[in-house]
């Protein structure tokens, strides 16, 4: 399908939204449901900032640890003083290998296969699982994708073999990804890059689905933002589920290994810090894929459009920037007091708590169209309306009972406290593990405000009811 064929999908989809009919949802058209179709100047600064300084900043915090025991600020000084320059700090820094560009290769490639050649059996024998070919949301096209979710058994299986090879097979090190950390950032770095290019690319000559495409005319914002809604190859391989999921998130818990095993490897014993980080992040990783079903109605899922913001996101600011405390730990190990290994503990798990169950009652009402029991009591919600880009007119509910009466996105509180949990496992020596705490609050706030701005333009003066109903964001009383 041709670029062309793609642009006159877009300009149907815009007529039909200015032209939607007797809705009372017409205060904003429906075009509008989704991602900006126009890019004020303010978004089109932040994208070409983003652009050209979050690569270096991925390199910075990773070299501060190589170069400088993760001193956010020695590196900073020396520049200043004269003692370093950037030729310097850049020289000192391992360079691509072949060697990481083999073990990359081979675990993408693995990573593929088995999201692509291995259907899941695991929903067959686990009560409660949701696995299997699922259905997606509504996209603003009004279409409902198909999607094999098997990442709980992809990540089953890779990490029996990660545990086999530990304990029997010794093909390679346990430290493995550790010893080649910034040679691997440049090959994740390539793939984000050409991942991101090759969809770009795609969105212009041949769209999975042309209705689904945004083009604002602005390349940077497009390239940034992305085009297509869902760009697949073939029938199941689907960029944004793929990456989002597989790459980066099954490696998430592999790379904390890693580095608890290097710890052990310099040290002869691993931290009560350590094994906080490695527990507290794989409760994480393993809700994710248990709920993967879920995650398909998620904004990444049903908002997102797929360019560089999820592509090298997911491959690159995904595994490097979500693991620092573990990395953190190689170089400065930490043991916690009992005092503070336990509040550690309490908050991430309470911080898990709040966020599940507010999940969990989201899908639940959802699941049950509102014929449950939230809290022990009838939940209570309000009727929306809304319409599709093809101009179909369908209805949902905003739920205001339990959680989501409280706050209206306190499964992104509960997501704060568990990512505070993880920096506060590293004590208090040193700002790096912090960044990633500052990065969540920013990123969910963001994503907070972008959400609600699209469910106003989805639903209108239905959206306001809602508000009204339940006025405060993320802190209740506060925010």
């Amino acid at each position: 399908m041709s670029s062309a064929v793609a642009m006159e999908a877009t300009r149907r989809r815009q007529r039909l939204s200015s032209n939607g009919g007797a809705s009372e949802m017409t205060e904003d058209p429906a075009g509008q449901w989704g991602r900006a179709w126009e890019v004020d100047w303010f978004s089109l600064s932040a994208v070409i900032l983003l652009l050209c300084t979050a690569p270096f900043l991925v390199f910075f915090f990773v070299m501060v640890c190589d170069q400088y025991q993760c001193s956010v600020s020695q590196p900073l000084v020396e520049l200043y003083s004269g003692e370093a320059t950037l030729g310097s700090i850049w020289d000192k820094a391992p360079s691509f290998t072949w060697a990481a560009a083999q073990i990359y290769t081979v675990w993408v490639s693995f990573q593929v296969v088995l999201y692509m050649c291995v259907p899941d059996i695991t929903h067959k024998f686990l009560p409660g699982y949701a696995g299997g070919v699922q259905d997606g949301a509504r996209t603003p096209a009004g279409l409902i994708n198909k999607y094999e979710i098997n990442g709980l058994q992809s990540w089953l299986i890779t990490h029996a073999l990660w545990y086999a090879n530990a304990q029997y097979f010794h093909w390679f090190s346990p430290t493995i990804i550790f010893d080649n950390w910034i040679p691997l950032l440049w090959c994740t770095n390539i793939l984000g890059y050409a991942v991101s290019t090759f969809a770009f690319v795609k969105a212009y000559l041949f769209p999975t689905n042309a209705e689904d495409c945004k083009f604002t005319g602005n390349v940077f914002y497009n390239y940034m933002m992305g085009i297509e809604f869902n760009p697949r190859i073939g029938k199941w391989f689907d960029f944004k589920l793929f990456f989002n999921g597989r790459p980066g998130i099954v490696a998430w818990t592999l790379i904390n290994l890693s580095y608890a095993a290097k710890q052990q490897e310099l040290y002869g014993y691993v931290t009560n810090s350590m094994i906080l980080v490695n527990v507290l992040q794989a409760i994480y990783v393993l809700d994710f894929f248990w709920n993967e079903a879920w995650y398909l109605k998620t904004i990444d899922i049903c908002h997102d459009h797929f360019g560089w913001y999820l592509g090298w996101g997911d491959c690159v600011w995904l595994p490097f920037l979500y693991t620092l405390q573990g990395l953190y730990l190689v170089y400065n190990p930490v043991q916690l007091s009992t005092a503070h290994a336990a509040a550690v503990l309490l908050l991430g798990l309470v911080g898990y708590y709040v966020f599940r169950s507010t999940n969990h009652q989201k899908d639940l009402f959802r699941r049950t169209e509102g014929k449950c029991s939230i809290w022990g009591k009838k939940p209570t919600f309000i009727e929306c309306a809304y319409r599709s880009g093809d101009g179909g007119l369908h209805h949902s509910k905003l739920m205001t009972s339990g959680f989501w009466g409280v706050a209206r996105h306190l499964n992104y509180t509960g997501d704060l406290m568990g990512s505070l949990a993880y920096c506060a496992a590293c004590g208090f020596g040193h700002i790096h593990p912090y960044f990633y705490i500052v990065y969540m609050t920013i990123l969910l706030v963001h994503r907070c405000v972008r959400d609600e701005h699209r469910c106003s333009s989805k639903y209108g003066k239905d959206w306001k009811r809602y508000t009204d109903a339940v006025p405060y964001r993320l802190l209740p009383g506060i925010f």
